[in-house]
């Protein structure tokens, strides 16, 4: 016997996303012979359809084009029965990118009086920018630095009493000798020596030397990025001497970033010291001078136009193009009504949208600077072989995700839907208030490193299923598309976009709340889950083929 379900009841079985989509999105699972009601006719389903999965409306005949959200995100290669799955074995990557569409003229900016004369609690610093938190950092040119880093890591959460792994360290005690209690070197510090600091944060990378002298100055560029970040107080900076990226590298673009030299940072050559202890020594002395300046600085108000959210995906699912990233770039269209900005960034995943974004571009210097610097990329992937529908992993394809062009209609909702301001190619800081798009690739710490090097001090981060991803400068929350994953993860889900699935809530009124808890966030009463977690995520893209 068939089971007859109405696509507009409050537990709404299926979604069709847009009125000219042919397909529409199983919100549970769905038994093959369901019937489903759309647009007053009804669709048996020919075969069981995973939820978060597609079925198409009508036959789709081979050459067919499959619609979602608009615009087209696949070509039927074998034919689909009307009720029938959307699969990788029918379906193949193809997109509507190459068809001509006019500029907006105008955008609908969405109702932010419930935020008209709200601020935020930030640090402000002596270039006029706000940072969210209040950070030293220590930063290798090249990795051979990497183990010295690690040493002055070890060495100021043990003097500060601030070491984030202390249970996990008793656990491990525990399991193994059985013993119960802490030692007295490891008891936690109720009382912070520094408390308008959020702490030292060390990076490590793999770059440096044996690239070419571009992925030195990239990575230069990126390193100068974070510390002249409005939530970086200032750094200490280990070189070894003889690698690619040389402090003078560094010290040029400090300059293109901090021309008045405002941002105090520390140089260490150990090839020029007279040993490691001497080394060591001095940098712990720059850290530790630098706590207490920092220690001065105090979070004022400061306009929410300030905050700059960069937005990323990972992990992401079916759901994650209905409810998380819609829910992200509503959000957006606020922040940028009230003057601020927002940084949409993962190129390989606006594969399929470009001539949507290029429609919302300001002028046309900035959509051809979009149209080049996706044409460089997607040119220097076929150079090896690759493409962009090659992005979709296996989490992705299982959870419904079976063409580059169906991620990238849902990944490109995290932009919501103001005009595209400015086009920023890898390292390039942001300096127009609005939308603006970051050429990185589409591995989630690569890009999330690059949003924040490009001036993010927060990031927004939608995934749907799980991923514990964090940054050692920026505040990352984590946003989940449904709410099982919610409850499954609560270590690291911050907020839930599921009740948009169950028909719980719209996506206006979780805007609202994810703006507020971005308020929040930024003002410091609120510490997202990433940071809890001590998730410190850092990778630099070494400019190749990364997807």
């Amino acid at each position: 016997m068939s089971q007859t379900i109405a696509s507009d009841t409050f537990q709404r079985p299926s979604l069709r996303v847009h009125a000219a989509d042919n397909v529409h999105v199983a919100l549970k699972d769905l038994p093959a012979g369901s019937e489903i009601e759309d647009n007053g006719r009804t669709v048996r389903l020919t075969e069981a359809i995973r939820h978060k999965h597609k079925f198409a409306l009508q036959p789709l005949a081979e050459g067919d084009l499959v619609i979602m959200y608009g615009v087209t995100v696949g070509r039927v290669t074998h034919p689909i029965a009307e009720g029938g799955a959307i699969t990788t074995g029918n379906v193949e990557h193809s997109t509507d990118s190459d068809q001509a569409q006019a500029r907006r003229e105008h955008w609908n900016a969405p109702d932010v009086s419930r935020f008209q004369g709200i601020t935020f609690e930030g640090y402000h610093r002596p270039d006029g920018r706000v940072g969210t938190a209040n950070v030293w950092v220590v930063v290798p040119l090249v990795f051979c630095e990497n183990r010295n880093i690690e040493v002055l890591r070890q060495c100021v959460a043990d003097a500060l009493g601030e070491d984030p792994y202390r249970d996990y360290k008793r656990m491990a005690r525990e399991m193994l000798h059985g013993q119960a209690s802490d030692s007295p070197a490891e008891q936690p510090n109720d009382e912070r020596l520094f408390p308008n600091v959020d702490g030292v944060r060390f990076l490590t990378h793999t770059l440096g030397c044996g690239g070419t002298d571009d992925d030195a100055l990239a990575l230069c560029r990126l390193l100068a990025g974070y510390i002249c970040h409005p939530n970086v107080a200032g750094a200490t900076v280990l070189s070894l001497g003889c690698q690619k990226a040389q402090i003078d590298m560094l010290k040029q673009a400090m300059a293109e970033r901090d021309p008045e030299g405002l941002r105090p940072v520390h140089y260490f050559e150990q090839q020029a010291s007279r040993s490691e202890d001497t080394l060591i020594r001095e940098a712990l002395t720059t850290i530790f001078d630098g706590l207490k300046e920092a220690n001065r600085v105090t979070r004022q108000p400061a306009p929410l136009a300030e905050l700059t959210i960069g937005v990323e995906c990972g992990g992401s699912d079916g759901f994650s193009g209905l409810s998380a990233n819609p829910t992200v770039g509503a959000a957006i269209d606020r922040l940028v009504t009230l003057g601020g900005s927002g940084i949409l960034s993962e190129f390989p995943e606006l594969c399929g949208v470009e001539h949507e974004l290029v429609s919302r571009c300001r002028d046309e210097q900035v959509a051809e600077r979009f149209r080049s610097l996706m044409d460089a990329y997607q040119a220097h992937a076929a150079a090896v072989g690759a493409h962009f529908s090659m992005n979709p992993s296996p989490g992705n394809i299982r959870d419904g995700l079976i063409t580059d062009a169906m991620k990238s209609a849902g990944a490109a909702k995290k932009g919501g839907d103001s005009p595209v301001v400015d086009v920023l190619d890898y390292t390039e800081p942001t300096v127009r208030k609005g939308l603006n798009l970051l050429c990185t690739p589409g591995n989630d710490v690569e890009s999330t490193t690059a949003l924040v090097g490009s001036g993010a001090n927060l990031v927004i981060f939608t995934t749907g299923l799980g991923t514990p991803t964090g940054n050692p400068v920026a505040p990352v929350l984590k946003v989940s598309s449904n709410s099982e994953m919610a409850q499954r993860l609560p270590d690291i889900i911050d907020f839930d976009a599921g009740p948009i699935i169950r028909g719980e809530a719209q996506i206006a009124e979780l805007a609202d709340e994810l703006l507020q808890l971005c308020i929040d966030t930024a003002s410091g009463r609120y510490r997202p889950k990433a940071v809890q977690l001590a998730q410190y995520d850092f990778i630099p893209w070494k400019r190749g083929v990364s997807l």
